[in-house]
């Protein structure tokens, strides 16, 4: 899953379950989407790094947990949501998107099919917003539970499934975008073979009053470490995975954002989503503008709202996420340009601060995704 890292104001700021844990291993907090979280601990490339390399664990208990109980529930949710629900196998998860009546994305989250009920992930930044629209639009006969009681922890990296199965047995049986419940350390865990860095990992339920002793447990392990925000979000901009409130937002229709895969099939036959006749035009004739990568020449990374520009001058788009690319060593970033400018090698001119960034329109993600997929080769 994504977040945004601009909390509304009016938020109070909350602390993590985790928060005198993430003090104690010198964690500098930040505020982030009404949480004090940790934002580093030993360096952000140092931890980027490590993820790529070995397990990182990183604290998103900010995230909304939510339960869907009642006959239909299922499609209750087609009714908000663009992905083909109904056939979700139990165990099995689906990336999805809240949307407005216009298109617009309001959220987006992932939806799991367990026994007895729906489980999804909604942005921490959000989630009051998630739930409230949630309420008034979904029957009366579905109920939603927030299990705020819940701490959400994600171990990422080439060794995290070796890590895991040391302590929960029969993880590694996972494969991506599944998920199942499983006792970790004698501890009850709802597990899924997912994250949001592009490496192999898993996402880890469990209750609050338990989350300091399993991150503990864990930051035994010889592989595995502590990773702050900021490489959470170097690695999902390598990852090529956009960020609600930056990338994505109530501007933004799926179709131009690229994900398009999020609209099933049978979805795009039936309709009946918020936004279907805007989406599914832009299905059949594309959208005016769309999310693209780039490569940034020097060594200057562009941030967000900086200008893209067309021959004349004139502002055509904007970078929506910037940054330094430890892998790749380069500045990279995401922008929303014209479509006739997408094809990855297309020139395209930034503006930021008044000053001019050659640029090129890069293939995304911008290194390999690593996930454990069903059926993969070795």
């Amino acid at each position: 899953m994504s977040d945004t890292d601009q909390p509304d104001a009016d938020l109070p700021i909350e602390s993590l379950p985790l928060d005198a844990w993430h003090r104690a291993r010198g964690a500098r907090m930040v505020p982030f989407a009404g949480y004090e979280m940790p934002i580093q601990y030993e360096g952000i490339i140092a931890e980027h790094q490590w993820t790529r390399a070995s397990a990182g664990l990183f604290d998103v208990s900010h995230m909304g947990q939510l339960l869907f109980t009642g006959e239909g529930a299922d499609a209750a949710l087609e009714a908000l949501l663009p992905g083909d629900i109904k056939g979700l196998g139990e165990g099995r998860m689906r990336y999805s998107l809240l949307l407005a009546e216009d298109g617009g994305i309001l959220d987006d989250l992932m939806v799991t099919r367990r026994a007895d009920d729906l489980y999804m992930v909604v942005n921490g930044a959000t989630k009051a917003d998630d739930i409230g629209h949630l309420r008034d639009l979904l029957p009366d006969e579905i109920t939603i539970n927030h299990l705020d009681e819940q701490a959400l922890l994600a171990l990422q990296g080439p060794k995290a499934a070796a890590v895991l199965a040391r302590i929960a047995p029969g993880v590694a049986d996972l494969h991506f975008m599944e998920a199942g419940a499983f006792t970790l350390a004698g501890v009850p865990a709802w597990i899924s073979r997912s994250g949001y860095t592009g490496e192999d990992g898993f996402e880890l339920s469990i209750p609050a009053d338990a989350a300091e002793r399993i991150a503990t447990l864990l930051c035994e392990q010889p592989e595995v470490k502590p990773i702050g925000l900021g490489a959470r979000d170097s690695l999902r901009l390598e990852a090529g995975l956009p960020l609600y409130g930056h990338d994505l937002d109530e501007t933004t229709t799926p179709i131009a954002a690229d994900l398009g895969f999020a609209l099933s099939k049978r979805r795009r036959e039936e309709g009946g989503f918020p936004g279907a006749e805007r989406i599914l035009m832009e299905c059949a004739q594309g959208a005016i503008l769309k999310r693209v990568g780039l490569f940034i020449d020097g060594r200057q990374p562009v941030r967000e709202g900086a200008r893209v520009l067309d021959d004349e001058g004139n502002e055509v788009g904007r970078v929506t996420s910037g940054g330094f690319s430890p892998t790749l060593e380069r500045p990279i970033g995401m922008a929303y340009v014209p479509v006739a400018s997408a094809a990855p090698g297309t020139a395209v001119t930034v503006e930021q601060r008044g000053k001019l960034h050659r640029c090129e329109v890069a293939a995304m993600p911008f290194t390999p995704h690593r996930y454990h997929r069903k059926g993969a080769s070795k």
